[in-house]
């Protein structure tokens, strides 16, 4: 039987990433339920430090997902957060595929959004664009 898949990409401020990330994608922010949140703090199980309010909603700090809008729930992407900076090259990084769209446009329309361009690539007839998003997670544009 197959696994679901999410990928955790850790992150210095995840609901923020998280917007981006769901807007470059044209997925859905994975929404939280306020009113558990509430419960689990009035009943001692967490603390109000272990939320924030994040575009006027009451998420977990911790952090938040976005998944694909197709609803079936299979894929998310999860950020999290953690203290230290982001240091060295990922291991594993997601390739954003545009198709048939124009490539230097997605990348200057991502470049105006907070990404940043690190170089270009290509292997025989396969060409793509090496980014950053916001927080300097390594993804290729292809």
């Amino acid at each position: 039987m197959p696994y679901d898949l999410q990928i955790v990409v850790d992150s210095s401020d995840p609901h923020t990433l998280a917007d981006w990330w769901a807007e470059t994608l044209d997925w859905q922010v994975e929404p939280q339920d306020e009113a558990f949140i509430k419960d689990m703090v009035d009943k001692g199980f967490a603390t109000g430090d272990e939320t924030k309010m994040h575009n006027g909603k009451l998420v977990w700090r911790i952090g938040g997902a976005i998944v694909h809008p197709d609803g079936a729930g299979r894929s998310r992407i999860l950020f999290q957060a953690v203290p230290e900076p982001k240091t060295v090259k990922n291991r594993v990084h997601v390739d954003v595929r545009v198709g048939d769209q124009d490539r230097e446009a997605a990348r200057d329309k991502l470049i105006a959004r907070g990404a940043a361009f690190v170089k270009a690539g290509q292997q025989g007839p396969y060409s793509w664009f090496v980014m950053t998003d916001p927080e300097g997670n390594e993804f290729c544009l292809t």
